[in-house]
């Protein structure tokens, strides 16, 4: 996860030029969306699939282009 985070946030940072708060929401969507049904749906996992990981991985994925859209705000004042 913290490789994927680096990785993430190098991207925002070089990469993109559109709105980060739409960009969060999208990729957000996009991941719960696709989760439950390439995962939950197809596997049907026995345990349960949405724990604290999902859940922290759900978060980063709104989370990360926010911040990087506010720190980015910020530098240009």
């Amino acid at each position: 996860m913290p490789i994927g985070i680096m990785v993430t946030v190098w991207v925002l940072l070089k990469k993109v030029k559109t709105s980060y708060v739409w960009l969060a929401i999208g990729w957000t969507v996009i991941a719960v969306v696709f989760d439950y049904f390439f995962l939950v749906k197809v596997f049907k996992p026995a345990d349960g699939y949405y724990k604290l990981d999902v859940y922290v991985y759900y978060a980063l994925t709104f989370i990360l282009p926010v911040a990087v859209g506010v720190f980015k705000k910020n530098e240009n004042k």
